[in-house]
């Protein structure tokens, strides 16, 4: 058996873990990132390749170093598909956005990790999580058949969904969220598709509903012949039959015909609120592994980055200070719903509505609102109306006035959680009466939206 011993252990070299370790390591950190990808293969990470705030993003990794990997800088718009509307609804999409090469994308951000400092162990697969006194001690993982043990000060989880570190973990003395279950998580497929010709909406996120249960299509064109396109749904549903059901809107796609698939890969993403808590002694989760992606649209790449590099900030701290207790890396949550983590709750709202309501109403509605605000709503966790708006929008929307009301009674219920999540307690101590007023908010949400209980 092989033991290291460092400052920092991140599980995991995706986005999260990448601009963790960067940040560590620039700082003078003794860094890791065990991977169980070998090199080649890491970084190849399922994803709509879709990057939202690609203008803000930490500087630990510069966005030079990114920018090849930015295929497609010419979207600026969603294309929402209404069949049972027999629409196309408009959506500006506010900030930078691009269509990146995700496996490209994973390279540079391994380098620019390991040109600040961080050094890579591949083909190395965590299975146990060393704890003492309730504290985190690093892993144990195999490589090559070999045990090895990796002894940190920090252990930070960067190692996805329904993380197998947190079922290792005992956290019966920290506040670090275990309200987690399969079924605040979707089910996501995507292929990347060579087509003959140009398609028409290369300025465009493209997203459709899907056919069979709760959940959407989506086709993000890297470039004007290369796109990436998929499906997901939310695993509480019915399970769909992804491949057969995205096989089946392709063939509908004059644009599709004689198309090439050059990759393929599944996995499952966060559709629920952030973490109450993503730290324990010695721990801190972040990226997916916190459920830190906007649980309307899946976009996760910006939070899982400011959340790597707002953990590895604190961890610094906490090492050069000799006390790494969740009292000192609690200001990690502080500054993660502070950035976007309110917003996502709020968000998380909005995608509990959608599950008790049925699809043909809803996208009727959709289509009866006014793009730009649908867009507030995506994005910002709240929107406003001025009367004028308002009156025309009910015009437009006869027929659809009860989804109206409903919707409009769960903004005024996603404010109040919003506004909630924006007092946010400043210490472990005080989460459980945070805690207990969000649930009684949550019950209102339940009861407005009609939705069976979500955690």
């Amino acid at each position: 058996m092989t033991t290291h011993e460092y400052d920092l252990v991140v599980v995991g070299a995706g986005t999260a873990g990448c601009y963790a370790a960067a940040t560590a390591a620039s700082e003078g950190l003794d860094v890791v990132v065990v991977e169980r990808k070998d090199e080649e293969e890491a970084g190849h990470i399922a994803c709509g390749d879709a990057l939202k705030g690609a203008d803000n993003f930490p500087d630990a990794i510069p966005k030079s170093q990114l920018e090849p990997a930015f295929t497609n800088t010419g979207v600026d718009h969603g294309r929402f598909e209404i069949p049972q509307e027999d629409t196309v609804l408009e959506i500006p999409v506010p900030g930078e956005l691009a269509v990146i090469d995700r496996w490209e994308y994973g390279r540079r951000i391994i380098d620019g990790a390991s040109r600040a400092g961080a050094e890579f162990h591949y083909d190395t697969v965590v299975q146990d999580v060393i704890q003492e006194d309730g504290r985190v001690r690093g892993v144990r993982a195999k490589h090559e058949g070999d045990v090895v043990t990796y002894e940190a000060d920090v252990t930070l989880d960067g190692a996805g969904s329904l993380s197998l570190l947190q079922d290792k973990v005992d956290f019966s003395a920290a506040t670090f969220d275990t309200n987690v279950s399969y079924s605040q998580f979707s089910s996501a497929y995507r292929e990347i598709v060579e087509v003959e010709q140009e398609v028409p909406w290369q300025d465009a996120l493209v997203f459709k509903p899907t056919e069979r249960a709760a959940g959407y299509l989506w086709y993000f064109p890297r470039t004007g012949t290369e796109i990436n396109v998929g499906l997901g749904f939310q695993m509480n549903e019915q399970p769909m039959k992804l491949v057969e059901d995205l096989r089946r809107d392709l063939r509908k796609r004059p644009e599709f015909a004689n198309a090439r698939v050059t990759d393929k890969l599944g996995a499952a993403l966060p559709t629920r609120r952030p973490y109450d808590s993503a730290t324990a002694p010695g721990f801190v989760a972040a990226g997916d592994a916190a459920g830190l992606v906007n649980p309307t649209t899946g976009g996760g790449i910006a939070g899982a980055a400011y959340s790597g590099q707002y953990a590895a900030e604190q961890i610094i701290e906490a090492v050069s200070e000799g006390d790494v207790s969740e009292e000192t890396l609690w200001r990690y949550n502080e500054r993660v719903m502070d950035h976007f983590g309110a917003r996502y709750a709020a968000l998380d709202v909005y995608n509990i509505l959608s599950t008790a309501v049925d699809v043909d109403s809803l996208m009727g509605l959709l289509a009866s609102l006014p793009g730009e605000k649908i867009a507030e709503a995506l994005y910002d966790g709240s929107t406003s109306m001025s009367p004028l708006l308002v009156a025309q929008t009910l015009k437009q929307s006869y027929g659809h006035w009860r989804q109206i009301w409903n919707f409009f009674e769960t903004k005024r219920v996603a404010d109040e959680l919003l506004a909630h999540y924006k007092r946010y307690p400043s210490r472990p101590g005080a989460l459980g009466g945070w805690q207990a007023t969000r649930d009684d908010i949550m019950e209102r949400v339940y009861e407005t939206t009609g939705a069976d209980a979500k955690y």
